[in-house]
């Protein structure tokens, strides 16, 4: 084998795609209602990002970050503007982002509370990525056990429950790390006034507020980013995923109060946020307005929700926007995802009881509609009798 065997890769490669469609060697069509994992939020192929893309590459592809890039400063003050002010340091992925994050909070813990203030607090079924830092924040153990033993000063709690996070949260605290909506163990949604009483918990502290919205962010939930809509204000921010359309970028956004603790040579990447990857991104963030994509992921997830309800009677729809997932109450996720497939429909199985939406936010509602019908038909033939 050429290939190392970490992917269990279904059986189809994909050649081509348009919008929230996606063609096969054979020319067979598939509804994608994965995206790539929440990636192609302005669908494949947009022809805006295709010509940004085709534009910056036939100037410039990289000079590394020993210079000045005026189209990475163009993204940063997008973010900025978007995100109520925060500064940006740009990597290569959603796992570059929580390990830049994490070197943010300790040495901001060290410098602003003590030098034992340097442990991170997340919780139990989070995933944050597979870099030893973010596999130690996550709390997942089967994922963590093959590479043990795993750094130090991560503590993890029940996710959700805000007695669970006040119980660890002290003087030894850095910073507090939660993804809004948990994507990876199956689409959890904490109860209502979670995150805006971790906030006030950190602010008791003196902790970091970290958000992981490398799932939820850029538009998935019906908003820039999750945590809008609880009103909440956190100082760090981890994006990527969706950044791009599909060309990998992460990128740690943080309050200036916090991003001036890293000076030169306290953290760095080669290829974050280089010329191609950048222009890609002021791409993405210009469809996603100019389109009204916010708008219509809060849309069409409601009339999705909606119909998944009806269609899974019995079973528990999550979510926000279009980022969704159904708890089967069985372990048919496998079963459903692979009869899926094989009918044109593409979905995902996080959990063995649990499947997950995450379709472009561009996806037409009669795709939608057509794909539920295939789901409708599968279910319909697997499902508990």
């Amino acid at each position: 084998m050429s290939l190392m065997q970490t992917y269990r890769r279904q059986p189809v490669a994909f050649v081509e795609g348009r919008g929230a469609l996606l063609f096969d060697s054979s020319g067979r069509e598939y509804i994608d209602l994965l995206g790539g994992i929440a990636v192609a939020s302005v669908g494949h192929a947009h022809p805006k990002i295709a010509a940004a893309i085709a534009e910056q590459s036939a100037k410039l592809i990289h000079t590394s970050n020993l210079f000045e890039n005026p189209i990475q400063a163009a993204l940063a003050d997008k973010l900025a503007e978007l995100s109520g002010g925060m500064s940006s340091f740009f990597c290569n992925s959603g796992a570059e982002a929580i390990e830049c994050a994490l070197k943010l909070a300790r040495k901001w813990g060290s410098v602003n509370k003590s030098p034992d203030a340097i442990e991170i607090v997340a919780t139990e079924g989070s995933f944050h990525g597979r870099t030893f830092g973010a596999l130690a924040a996550t709390g997942q153990p089967a994922k963590q056990e093959p590479f043990a033993p795993m750094l130090t000063g991560f503590r993890h709690v029940a996710f959700g429950d805000i007695d669970a996070l006040s119980g660890v949260v002290g003087d030894k605290t850095a910073a507090v790390l939660l993804e809004p909506i948990q994507g990876e163990s199956g689409v959890v949604v904490p109860p209502d006034g979670y995150l805006a009483e971790a906030r006030e918990l950190c602010d008791r502290h003196g902790a970091l507020l970290i958000l992981d919205e490398v799932q939820t962010g850029m538009g998935r939930t019906g908003k820039w980013f999750c945590y809008e809509h609880s009103g909440v204000a956190p100082d760090v921010v981890c994006l990527a995923k969706a950044l791009a359309g599909g060309l990998p970028i992460g990128a740690c956004l943080a309050a200036p109060s916090v991003a001036e603790t890293f000076v030169p040579g306290d953290h760095g990447s080669t290829f974050g946020g280089g010329h191609v990857q950048s222009a890609a991104a002021l791409a993405v963030i210009d469809v996603i307005e100019s389109e009204g994509l916010c708008d219509r992921a809060a849309f069409l997830g409601e009339r999705m929700a909606k119909a998944l309800g009806a269609l899974f009677d019995g079973c528990e729809v999550r979510g926000a926007g279009l980022l969704i997932g159904v708890d089967l109450g069985a372990p048919l996720a496998e079963r459903l995802r692979a009869e899926a497939l094989q009918r044109g429909v593409i979905i995902n199985d996080p959990t063995p009881s649990v499947i997950r939406f995450a379709p472009p936010l561009v996806i037409e509602e009669t795709e939608i509609d057509r794909a539920l019908d295939v789901l409708q038909e599968v279910w319909d033939e697997i499902k508990p009798a």
